[in-house]
């Protein structure tokens, strides 16, 4: 039913052929060329090759598309007629060679047998030249088809077939809607010859070269890493969908009230996780008590007071309108400055709204950092003192009253004295720039710590809690404190 033998001709002159291919030449099969424009023809001229070549379809037909249908066509008939025969191509058969991809599809169907001999390609030149390793990553592509690649192609390009002017300029029109005008490409032409050029200069001037022929070829480095876009609708739906007629029973009941004590603990679990300076329990955390932010939403959009957009939109202006000295033209000393900035930007947004000076502190925050927020507003309008030293008499005075008071049994009494000395102490924080809320949180994730070493002391070794000494536990609670054991 006839052979095709499909070889190719390598990148550059006929040095570059295969040994194997060269011996399948000297035995003078019938040979014909895709095109005899190639370097390597010269030396199939010399050892006196006879051939063909498929030129005259390029002028016949007006599209490439065209052009390798017929070549095709013609290489399967002469195959019929003469049992077998060879077809070359440039450079390697196996890249960027429509023709072979043809051949191959048309033969099969006619059922003629199909050989490709491996051959040198002029990506391998490319890859010297350049210093590239396609192992990073790279795309192939004819010319004609630079408008089929995808608009956010990762990887790095190599456009074959740039022929001419018109298609250096058609390909340089459609690269452009993918990079920047001045993006850096590289043109190479003639490699593996004596005159071979290689030019890097930017894409707008790609059709401005005064030699661009059919050995012509454009590498596009990859473009700079962009951060991956992110979306908050995957979970904006999950919410939707729990929220909707069929969804989850739980969800449905909730309310705005019914949530606040889980958007408290995923607060505390966000503090916990930084405080363990663990990266994966953050990320985990922070996604959770953003589930609490979109429930909240949801719930607002069912009764048609706002939307998720709305809190995203909302804070979004507000972060630009309370940083003039970042997106305005206001300029700051200091980050002391910022927050005066801040403050008084507040008050012309909400101007008579708040008009004590406490108010704006929050009735549902713990009571360390409301005790916190209470004092630093007093201290805005001058009642707080004028160094830490006065803070320290404070609390030695509040310590000997609640000592009074429990020696008097006054229980009533003692609960006041004691909740003195807990926001005397607030205000010794607020004098040390420390968060007494989180100072505290991380002494209570380090007693946890400590306590759960003891925890599998006690376990590991068969022991029961009633039967150690209060001696014997406090020395394990050193052992505990120990650097190395407080990283178990």
């Amino acid at each position: 039913m006839g052979e095709i033998v499909i070889i190719g001709l390598g990148p550059g002159d006929f040095g570059l052929i295969t040994a194997q291919t060269l011996a399948l030449l000297e035995s003078r099969p019938p040979l014909c060329l895709r095109t005899a424009r190639h370097p390597a023809v010269a030396g199939l001229e010399e050892r006196g090759i006879a051939f063909t070549s498929f030129d005259s379809l390029y002028e016949r037909h007006a599209t490439f598309d065209a052009v390798y249908a017929a070549i095709t066509a013609e290489v399967v008939a002469r195959a019929r007629e003469a049992g077998r025969v060879v077809y070359a191509v440039p450079g390697s058969p196996a890249v960027a060679e429509r023709t072979v991809v043809l051949i191959r599809e048309t033969a099969a169907a006619a059922g003629i047998g199909v050989t490709v001999l491996p051959a040198m390609s002029f990506l391998d030149l490319l890859y010297a030249r350049l210093g590239l390793d396609p192992v990073t990553g790279l795309t192939v592509t004819d010319a004609a088809d630079i408008a089929k690649l995808p608009p956010d192609l990762g990887t790095a390009l190599v456009v074959t077939q740039v022929y001419n002017g018109r298609v250096a300029s058609e390909a340089k029109l459609s690269l452009m809607d993918i990079y920047p005008d001045d993006f850096a490409v590289t043109v190479v032409r003639n490699l593996g010859l004596a005159d071979e050029e290689i030019r890097t200069l930017p894409l707008y001037e790609l059709d401005r070269l005064p030699a661009i022929d059919h050995l012509t070829s454009v590498y596009v480095p990859a473009p700079p890493r962009r951060a991956a876009a992110f979306s908050l609708d995957p979970l904006v739906d999950v919410m939707a969908r729990l929220r909707s007629p069929g969804g989850c029973v739980w969800d449905l009941e909730q309310s705005h009230p019914s949530l606040r004590r889980y958007i408290v603990e995923e607060v505390y679990e966000v503090l916990e996780a930084i405080e363990l300076a663990d990266a994966d329990k953050l990320c985990e955390e922070l996604g959770d008590l953003l589930l609490q932010i979109v429930f909240h939403a949801r719930i607002a959009e069912e009764c048609g007071e706002f939307s998720m957009q709305d809190v995203v939109d909302t804070v979004t202006e507000k972060m630009v309108r309370r940083h003039p000295h970042v997106f305005g033209d206001i300029t700051v000393r200091d980050a002391a400055e910022v927050i005066v900035n801040w403050e008084q930007i507040k008050r012309r947004e909400h101007p008579g709204e708040r008009p004590g000076a406490l108010d704006g502190v929050p009735g549902g925050l713990p009571s360390l950092l409301k005790a916190f927020k209470l004092q630093a507003k007093a201290a805005k309008v001058g009642f707080d003192w004028n160094s830490a030293a006065p803070v320290w008499d404070k609390i030695s005075e509040e310590l000997a009253e609640l000592r009074e008071a429990v020696a008097a049994g006054d229980k009533a009494m003692t609960e006041g004295e004691l909740g003195d000395v807990l926001f005397s102490v607030v205000n010794l924080a607020r004098f040390l720039d420390i968060d007494p809320e989180t100072a505290l949180n991380a002494t209570n994730n380090k007693f946890v710590r400590r306590f759960a070493y003891i925890e599998a002391y006690v376990k590991e070794r068969g022991l029961k809690w009633k039967e150690m000494t209060i001696e014997q536990l406090d020395d394990l609670w050193n052992e505990a404190k120990r650097p190395k054991n407080a990283e178990k």
